[in-house]
């Protein structure tokens, strides 16, 4: 899958968007970031959901602490449940878990989950059809959500 065919966004400021947004803070890598984009964007092979998402790219984003994502998607008036982010932990991690961050109880939560799972987690935070604490409640040793069993 080639960027075109993603929302791809490539641009410092955030503006409301009409899907959730998986923000890039980690520039060592664009082969791997390339990846990850076509690993989230890929329908699940199982039941043919996806991920319905925009990717935002642009260096000005390189390193940007979780409060200040926040801080910036507020004034932006984005007005989704959750945002991910490919962070460092993503592009060393052997799984590639991406950030979920919970931007409806306005706390830190958050959970890291691969991207092979992230349809589920969007889709159900989406619709509200599940609670984050849904997913909290089933990561793995290591913090991740990689499905439910």
């Amino acid at each position: 899958m080639n960027k075109d065919s993603r929302n791809y966004i490539e641009k410092k400021e955030i503006s409301k968007t009409k899907d959730v947004i998986v923000l890039r803070t980690n520039f060592n890598d664009d082969i791997l970031w390339e990846k990850l984009c076509e690993l989230i964007s890929e329908p699940n092979k199982e039941y043919g959901y996806k991920a319905y998402v925009e990717f935002v790219n642009n260096i000005g984003h390189n390193d940007i602490e979780q409060n200040a994502i926040t801080d910036l998607l507020v004034k932006a008036g984005y007005d989704h449940l959750i945002v991910f982010v490919v962070d460092d932990i993503t592009f060393q991690h052997k799984d590639s878990p991406i950030l979920c961050i919970d931007l409806y109880e306005k706390t830190d939560n958050s959970f890291r989950v691969i991207p092979s799972e992230m349809w589920s987690v969007e889709n159900n935070l989406s619709i509200s059809n599940m609670d984050f604490e849904d997913f909290t409640d089933s990561l793995d040793s290591e913090g991740i959500f990689r499905g439910f069993e």
